[in-house]
């Protein structure tokens, strides 16, 4: 649902064994929810008090899409559609970002994966599955205050109404497999995110905490 045709890669490079070696010790931790929900906020905390690199998915693909390139192009154009761009580009993006970090103790990725297909292919690409993923658990109400609001105070483009649904919707269908596949693999750790960010953000800290 909600791809896009386009000559963007759809299948991801594997890395070279030398590359897994470097992400090898690495803590690896998935942060998904819907948007709004706050997964970038305390990402950029946690990665400040961990010494951690926050990897944001997001961040990645609105840096890209402003570029004056054809593919930076097919990426704003997705993204001002509320469509998914292929799982091929995003993942090299994220193993790009995570090899040119390879003294970082940690990696926080933020909005990945979007669909069950993404994170099969990362275990596939990079040797092993993340340690732990954190999922925020958000009201559909509550999500849609938070984007109207962040899009009237950072412009941000996606952050339309008519946009916002979409990516709601999309997340809704796409969200559900992913994460029942990590909670098959015990991996799974929810947190509330109606509480207040401090309180949040404590609950993030016990989950990366409890794998040391």
């Amino acid at each position: 649902m909600g791809l896009y045709k386009s000559k963007l890669p759809q299948m991801a490079r594997p890395l070279r064994p030398q590359e897994k070696d470097i992400l090898k010790s690495s803590l690896i931790i998935f942060v998904v929810g819907g948007p709004g929900c706050g997964k970038e906020t305390q990402c950029k905390n946690m990665a400040t008090k961990y010494g951690f690199c926050h990897v944001g998915l997001g961040q990645l693909l609105r840096q890209e899409a402003q570029k004056s390139t054809h593919r930076g192009r097919q990426i704003r154009d997705m993204m001002l559609q509320g469509l998914l761009v292929p799982s091929g580009l995003i993942l090299d993006m994220i193993s790009k970002n995570m090899l040119s970090h390879p003294e970082s103790r940690g990696f926080l990725i933020d909005g990945f994966p979007r669909e069950l297909k993404q994170a099969k292919e990362f275990e596939r690409i990079v040797g092993r599955a993340p340690d732990i993923v954190i999922a925020f658990v958000c009201s559909m109400q509550t999500m849609v205050q938070r984007v109207l609001h962040r899009g009237q105070v950072e412009r941000r483009a996606e952050d339309c109404e008519v946009v916002m649904f979409r990516h709601l919707a999309t997340y809704y269908t796409l969200c559900e497999p992913v994460l029942t596949f990590y909670q098959q693999k015990k991996l799974l750790r929810n947190i509330s995110a109606e509480e207040a960010p401090e309180n949040i953000f404590a609950k993030c800290c016990s989950v990366i905490e409890s794998l040391w």
